[in-house]
């Protein structure tokens, strides 16, 4: 046989080709050629169809009538419970116990018999716990224990508060 190219004989030493048959399966490229379209056709066929109205759907079925049901009322109670109100603690009362020595220097004077009030700078306080201590205290201005150390505030009233 001739080649097909050059149009001379085929040389003795090289075997002869054989013809193709005809028959032979299409490569796998060559299937791809048809199966994609074939699907994407199926795909859009899908779609169509499901994209329809869904509001024109056949139902042969005829509605059931309502039947009046009876209805459920649910009621919950709740009980409430007063607790009682917790006890105070008890108080403690801490006590402190002052020792309060008091020297009363007096003068012996005659007695005049005038009956005026003894001097008032006979008796002294050295603090307002002192004059507490022994019943004194408000010590107002013009009385015997008052001074001016004992009025904090100078308005005439010693150891007031």
């Amino acid at each position: 046989m001739a080649n097909p190219y050059n149009n001379q004989p085929t040389p003795p030493w090289q075997p002869t080709p054989t013809p193709t048959p005809a028959s032979r399966p299409a490569p796998k490229w060559a299937r791809k050629r048809y199966v994609l379209p074939a699907l994407a056709l199926a795909l859009f066929l899908g779609i169509g169809i499901g994209a329809g109205d869904p509001d024109k759907t056949t139902n042969d079925a005829k509605p059931a009538a309502a039947k009046p049901q009876p209805t459920v009322t649910v009621t919950a109670t709740t009980t409430a419970t007063a607790t009682a109100e917790p006890e105070p603690a008890a108080t403690v009362t801490a006590t402190k116990t002052v020792k309060v020595t008091r020297t009363v220097t007096a003068q012996a004077e005659a007695d005049t018999g005038s009956g005026a009030d003894p001097d008032p700078g006979s008796v002294s306080y050295a603090n307002c716990s002192e004059a507490r201590a022994a019943g004194a205290a408000p010590i107002h201005r013009g009385e015997p224990g008052y001074a001016s150390h004992l009025d904090r505030d100078n308005d005439g009233v010693a150891c007031d508060s």
